[in-house]
């Protein structure tokens, strides 16, 4: 299958979803079972990212679906559903990093920790060529942009809304997003290449 395929497919999948979610507002149990089984994976992706434990996401995907529930009274049918439920997951992400940080402030240290586990990472994302390596340098903006339109398959309108952006912004940041992957792809293979004498 081909990338426009799977994403028509995908596509396809998705149209079903608003339905799902207004069966869910009306209280039925088999919709709302659907909506987690197949929009979860998605979710926790999102949520994961980057730098978190796995246990932290699980915690982050708890708590996301909690708030759906809280506000699945504010989507609006004739709305798209995945932009509505990314504006949530963004939200959660966002309170869950600042938990975090607002942790991580309260700790001291009391010995410095090895630093066996910080050699080998600098190279790692150019070298293994892992995409999610590569996010990890894009600033947080462009990491979420290319989230939402690469990972999740949002289009540019439906990233906006989710993001409470502009069209023209989100296109901004995905194309500093793309200049800035490219630079580093392109960097093992300069290294690679003697120099011209």
């Amino acid at each position: 299958m081909t990338g426009a395929a799977i994403q028509s497919d995908q596509r396809a999948s998705e149209s079903d979803l608003p339905a799902l979610m207004v069966r869910y507002q009306r209280g039925e149990p088999p919709a709302v079972e659907e909506l987690v089984r197949r929009l979860s994976p998605a979710l926790y992706r999102y949520l994961s990212f980057p730098r978190v434990p796995p246990a932290d996401a699980e915690d982050l995907l708890q708590d996301c679906w909690l708030r759906i529930h809280r506000s699945r009274h504010t989507y609006r049918p004739q709305e798209p559903l995945l932009p509505w439920l990314y504006a949530i997951a963004r939200h959660t992400r966002l309170d869950g990093y600042r938990r975090q940080r607002r942790r991580t402030s309260h700790e001291v240290l009391f010995a410095d920790p090895p630093d066996v586990a910080s050699r080998g990472r600098a190279e790692a994302p150019a070298d293994s060529g892992d995409l999610l390596a590569m996010l990890e340098h894009l600033p947080a903006s462009q990491r979420e942009v290319m989230l939402m339109l690469k990972v999740s398959g949002m289009s540019l309108e439906e990233a906006a809304r989710a993001s409470s952006s502009t069209v023209g912004a989100i296109k901004q940041r995905a194309h500093r997003a793309y200049s800035k992957l490219r630079s580093l792809l392109e960097k093992p293979e300069k290294e690679k290449c003697p120099p011209k004498v």
